[in-house]
């Protein structure tokens, strides 16, 4: 099944409770799907959200705000701090980004959960 741009876990993994847009800076409240089934097989007993949904989530926000259809092209830095589990109510995304050449956008990410530092992305998309 096509999903749109950018609805691949958003709506269903994930919703969007509240974001800001600012000059190349997005805020976002995410609250997770408690229920969705990626935390019964990863892992079993001691569910946590895929790294790659992470990078999934940033690129859908990213998309959703631009109205562009993106491609991760490098994930220069991707580091887990603290995992994210179903318990996790909201995750703050602060995402900041700058387009040298309107073909491609640097983003910087963090995913926080309850003032704690989960995740940290540097990367580029294109478009």
């Amino acid at each position: 099944m096509f999903l749109p741009v950018d609805k691949m876990l958003k709506d269903n993994l994930y919703t969007i409770t509240e974001s800001e847009h600012g000059e190349n800076i997005i805020k976002a409240t995410i609250r997770l799907n408690r229920g969705h089934e990626i935390f019964r097989g990863h892992f079993p007993g001691q569910p946590v959200l895929p790294g790659a949904c992470m990078v999934q989530i940033i690129k859908e926000v990213l998309e959703g705000t631009l109205h562009l259809p993106l491609m991760l092209k490098k994930a220069a830095t991707i580091k887990f701090l603290k995992p994210v589990t179903p318990k996790d109510k909201t995750l703050l995304l602060m995402l900041t980004y700058n387009s040298p050449d309107k073909t491609s956008y640097n983003v910087t990410a963090d995913l926080i959960s309850e003032n704690n530092l989960c995740f940290k992305f540097r990367g580029t998309f294109n478009v």
